[in-house]
């Protein structure tokens, strides 16, 4: 709350510029790709999904190698906003506003608590998270300062959001319980499902890209 409260006070008093904020987002994007998912801490015999893949190599693997460069897909030029909602709607009428509503239900959900703490607004805490999962893809925004997502996101809680991000399987009872101790399980909760509707999107927004240079 109180590095929240100091960011929001260095946003008013001086705007990083543009460079700046792009050489934040390349920092924060190779940073994230050496954040490692955490390995398997119990052994869970029910927890083999080799059963559902055609594939047993299947798995997530980082965008980008390091020394390979990417290019960035700017949300500037391609955004669930407007173009990918358009198009799924096109494609499949209906289904872009029940996806839309569900993007902003997990993005806007808050009861306005942090732990103990009641009337706190957690919107820059949420962007961070969103934009964060977003930046590990590979997606930038170019109006957000990455600078703050090592403000607001330790290393631990990194690890945590990289392995139910790429690697849900991995994930454990002892690591929920790890992060975020004094939160609420309500909050931990919607900490989760921010994390999978940021996945989806960032996914989708890479395949309706496609399909629409496709068409065109």
């Amino acid at each position: 709350m109180e590095r929240m409260k100091q960011l929001q006070e260095c946003r008013d008093d001086e705007e990083a510029s543009q460079e700046e904020m792009a050489t934040r987002f390349e920092r924060e994007k190779t940073e994230s790709m050496l954040v490692v998912t955490a390995e398997d801490e119990e052994c869970v015999p029910s927890r083999d999904i080799s059963r559902h893949f055609e594939d047993p190599s299947y798995g997530y693997k980082d965008f980008s190698r390091r020394g390979e460069h990417v290019p960035t897909f700017r949300v500037q030029d391609y955004s669930w906003e407007d173009h990918g909602f358009s198009l799924v709607n096109r494609l499949y009428p209906d289904v872009g506003q029940m996806l839309d509503e569900k993007f902003q239900m997990a993005y806007n959900l808050t009861y306005n608590t942090m732990a103990t703490h009641k009337d706190v607004d957690t919107s820059m805490l949420r962007r961070a998270i969103w934009n964060y999962i977003h930046c590990m893809f590979g997606i930038r925004y170019d109006d957000y300062d990455y600078g703050e997502i090592n403000q607001l996101l330790d290393r631990s809680f990194k690890i945590y959001i990289k392995t139910m991000v790429c690697s849900p399987e991995k994930t454990t009872k002892r690591m929920y319980e790890s992060f975020w101790r004094q939160f609420q399980h309500s909050e931990k909760v919607h900490v989760n499902l921010l994390l999978m509707e940021a996945r989806m999107q960032a996914e989708l927004l890479y395949a309706l890209r496609a399909i629409t240079r496709y068409m065109t």
